[in-house]
């Protein structure tokens, strides 16, 4: 799967975020109204108390109107209620996270 950067415009939307857990991790799935393109973050579970951010992908026909970032939002928010930490691995959600020193408790190596 090609990589694309992601820039984010004054163009933002709020979408209906879904977590989605499967056996082998999971994907929280984001959906705005009118729109049959989804977003989407994809985790894998390293021990019981990590999650392992793998990719956040979102399609050009509803990209630039901040749905990665509410995304990763979803994925912290669910970190500190459920008290797991995560490894950045996907570059946006590490860009992130350099954008955000508040969550460096959350962050796993």
């Amino acid at each position: 799967m090609a990589r694309r950067s992601i820039h984010l415009s004054d163009n933002r939307a709020e979408a209906t975020i879904t977590h989605h857990a499967q056996a082998k991790g999971g994907r929280y799935v984001a959906k705005l109204a009118g729109e049959t393109a989804e977003g989407y973050l994809e985790w894998e579970p390293r021990g019981n108390d990590v999650r392992v951010a793998t990719h956040t992908v979102v399609p050009p026909e509803i990209g630039g109107r901040g749905i990665a970032a509410q995304l990763v939002n979803r994925l912290v928010k669910d970190a500190r209620k459920q008290g797991f930490r995560i490894v950045p691995q996907c570059s946006y959600v590490e860009a992130k996270f350099r954008k955000n020193p508040e969550w460096a408790d959350l962050r796993a190596e």
